[in-house]
Order: C-alpha cells, then structure tokens, then sequence
C-alpha cells in the first residue's frame, strides 16, 4: 500500500488530510522531527503544520518531546494508534446502538432504490446480511455468494437460521445449504440471460438482482410484499428439492425436462435479465412469444 493510500485510509478513520499527512511523516522518519522538516516531509503548508501538530497531539497520535533546544514530534507507533482508534470506534457504536435507535421516527415511508452495478449490489447485499437477527434467505450462483460468505458465517454464528440455495457446488457452504439440482448452472444461466442474486434477511428486507459478466443491475427494498416474494422464491426452490428426494431419480428427470407446462414456463429464454437491466422508466417490455397452439 503506497503512502497516499495510508493517508487516505486515515481520512477515513476521522483525521484530516492535513493530519494524516503529518503523521504519515512522523512515522517515516522513526525520529523526532520539528514543525519545519514535518512541513517539508509531508507537504503540509508551513503556516499550519504547527496547528496541525498540535491536533496530532490532542488525539494522542503524537508526542511533544526535547529535541536540542527546541521541541520536537514522534509519532504514536502505529500498533498503538490502530488499537485505540478501534476502541474509539467500537465505544461510538456501542453508544449508537442504544440511542440512535431511540431518536428515530418510524419509517413512513418503504424504500426501494436501484443499484446499477456489482460493486453496490454486493455491497448492498451484505448489509442485509449483516442486519439479520432471526433468518436468512439466500439464492444464487457462488462467485456472487462469496464476497458475502464471512458476514454470513458471521450471522450463523451468531444464531441466524440461515437458508441457501446455491446454483454450482459450494466447497464451503454455510448455514443449510442447497445445491440446485433441477438444471445445471449453465442451463439456468442460459434461461435466465444472467446470474439471479436473491438476499432476505428478517422478512423485512431484500436485496434482489443479475450479474452477466462483469455487469449487474438490481433493487434493494423493505417493501413487505416485495420481501415476502423474495423470500417465497427461495422457500419454493427448496420445496421443489425436498419434493423430488421422494420420487425415483429417473422418474423426476423424465418429468422435470419432458412435461409440456414445465417446459413452457422455461420458455421466456434472457426476459428476467432484460427486465433487471431495463431498470426503472424503460421505453418497452422484453417481447412476449406468441401463444402456442
């Protein structure tokens, strides 16, 4: 990690740019350095390195010390500053756990907003994850579950009753785990026209969309009804499983690819990722097939 991303990263922790330039300095040097030559390592302007030391000092992240006959700064060592800025920001959520909640109005009104990217689906996603307190829902392919794997493992742990159903084997599944078995991930990539990411956590909210390639499109809501689809979809799939097991392989598999009402609900090939990647105000509808005689 260069040093820009250092500094970057503890503008994000709560110092200023200033700040984390100033420190960033101190520590390079390993010595005590005067307001001067922290202005000259660092960039910071001369006329405020001295202000700027200063709130290094107040934070506890540098030291006053005797260099010569002047005063110099060393830095905090990192090791120490990285445990008390952790125990700073635990003592804050901590303290926010109890009384944001005690400030905030009921919601009047159910969100629902677009995510128009993987990054923001998966990050979106793992904030339902994690606000899970009773159970899980989970549906779709293991390169999007991954990324969410150690906050799921985290909710399980943490006694969620956590439900996944996994298109492709998952070497390290989590909570109950099912692997879809109906069709092979490529046949239902291929009647879908994307990979299907589904996410409930509390029957409260859901974070649904497609991923093809390194595109993705999708919706977060606290919608009841949204959310309750979400999660019916996966309970359903898993029906379907739990129904199969008690039939003779042979005879699903006849079934399941042969009987004509099946096949026509498998029929609508790439609708439901043209539907997601239409988003919200599209022109048109994907085109319907006729009806079949």
């Amino acid at each position: 990690m260069s040093q820009q991303s250092v500094i970057e990263e503890l503008q994000r922790l709560g110092m200023s740019g200033y700040e984390a330039k100033a420190y960033v300095a101190l520590v390079a040097a390993g010595t005590p350095l005067n307001g001067y030559e922290v202005a000259k390592r660092s960039g910071v302007p001369r006329s405020t390195v001295y202000e700027t030391l200063a709130k290094l000092v107040a934070r506890g992240a540098a030291y006053e010390v005797r260099a010569g006959e002047g005063v110099g700064y060393i830095s905090l060592p990192p090791s120490a500053l990285l445990d008390r800025l952790r125990r700073e920001f635990d003592q804050s959520i901590d303290a926010l756990s109890s009384a944001l909640p005690q400030v905030a109005a009921p919601s009047q009104v159910r969100l629902v907003h677009n995510l128009s990217d993987r990054e923001s689906l998966l990050a979106r996603a793992e904030d339902v994850v994690a606000a899970a307190r009773t159970d899980l829902f989970l549906s779709g392919w293991p390169a999007e579950i991954a990324p969410l794997k150690s906050t799921v493992r985290r909710a399980d742990a943490e006694g969620v009753e956590v439900t996944v159903v996994t298109f492709g084997e998952d070497p390290e599944p989590v909570g109950t785990t099912y692997p879809h078995r109906f069709s092979s991930p490529e046949v239902v990539l291929e009647n879908l026209g994307c990979r299907l990411l589904v996410v409930a956590a509390d029957r409260e909210q859901a974070v649904i969309g497609g991923v093809v390639n390194g595109d993705a499109w999708g919706v977060y809501t606290d919608d009841p009804a949204v959310v309750l689809v979400a999660v019916e979809y996966v309970r359903h799939d898993i029906a379907m499983h739990l129904i199969a097991e008690k039939f003779a392989p042979e005879d699903f598999e006849t079934f399941w690819k042969s009987d004509p009402a099946l096949r026509k609900l498998r029929a609508d090939h790439g609708i439901p990722a043209a539907l997601l990647a239409r988003g919200p105000g599209g022109a048109s509808a994907p085109p319907r097939r006729g009806r079949r005689a």
